[in-house]
């Protein structure tokens, strides 16, 4: 029985090594009794269910392109499946949120969240969370990031401590890693608290002309309100807002002198009634994806919402 959570790579090169170190995995945990959660690729579920058979009712799926389109809401829903089972009852899960085919700008969200799992759930007792890399498929150099954000490594059916685990204080630290240049045409406006009426509006109409919907443009321009009112109170007052378009929709920066400090920042669900919070929350929920880095000279907020 797992005493701390566990949290392990699973290098696999093909379906089988694939079969061969999630079925297994999942039949001991169908033995225990244990609660749990499968998100991964709908191809891999229906792959997982062939090889358990009726057993597979008994084990929660989900669909991670789904899940896990932006990489932020996956720790949200492994924290409501940790708080679901009985106090103390060991419970287990899978997930695979890296895949071939995600973007760039997906992909580092993803390997921050593998990171960030270690952050989240390091008090939580008798969780173990095994997380598939496709060796074939994927860059070594994602291989190579999965060995830092993970304790554990599995590989050819066995398991060992992985040497290159980085640890929850380097992991803790604010996220820097650089982001793309901003293009030189985008448009650009500085904010303070009494222009975010007109920021709101500026950003609505910005996104519609770029082809987002109604709904999109108004959830565009509430994230940006959101990012940007947080630089009003924690920041100094205000702070720059760029806008450019992107082939996939829009993305909209906030950037201010401000140092976002909390590792978990927007991560987390705000209690009801809780004051502040809430910004890079509601971003998270409203958009495809939300990038913070913390710099020398202050931090930035990206959101990035795609036309459907």
């Amino acid at each position: 029985m797992a005493e701390d959570f566990h949290h392990e790579a699973l290098l696999y090169a093909d379906g089988a090594e694939y079969l061969e170190g999630t079925v297994p995995f999942l039949e001991e945990g169908l033995r225990n009794g244990e609660p749990m959660l499968v998100a991964v690729s709908a191809e891999r579920i229906a792959a997982i269910r062939r090889e358990l058979g009726p057993d597979g009712d008994r084990i929660r799926f989900e669909d991670m392109a789904e899940l896990g389109a932006n990489p932020a809401r996956i720790i949200p829903a492994w924290r409501d499946f940790v708080d679901a089972r009985a106090p103390g009852q060991p419970i287990r899960g899978i997930g695979e949120p890296i895949w071939a085919g995600r973007s760039p700008a997906e992909l580092i969200e993803c390997q921050r969240h593998e990171a960030l799992l270690n952050v989240a759930f390091a008090r939580t007792s008798a969780f173990r969370l095994l997380c598939p890399y496709d060796t074939e498929a994927l860059d070594e150099a994602v291989i190579d990031e999965a060995r830092r954000s993970h304790p554990c490594i599995v590989h050819a059916g066995t398991e060992h401590s992985s040497e290159a685990f980085l640890g929850l204080a380097a992991i803790e630290t604010p996220f820097d890693v650089p982001l793309p240049e901003v293009p030189p045409d985008a448009l650009e406006r500085r904010f303070d608290r009494g222009a975010l009426p007109a920021l709101r509006g500026e950003v609505a109409a910005f996104g519609a002309g770029a082809g987002l919907s109604a709904d999109q443009a108004s959830d565009l321009a509430l994230a940006a309100n959101e990012v940007a009112t947080n630089s009003v109170r924690y920041a100094g007052g205000g702070g720059l807002v760029r806008l450019w378009r992107v082939d996939r929709g829009v993305v909209c920066e906030v950037s201010d002198d401000g140092r976002i400090e909390t590792p978990l920042a927007g991560r987390i669900p705000p209690r009801s009634g809780q004051i502040g919070g809430w910004g890079l929350w509601l971003a998270n929920q409203l958009c495809d994806l939300v990038q913070v880095r913390t710099f020398p000279g202050g931090s930035v907020v990206r959101v990035h919402m795609h036309r459907r």
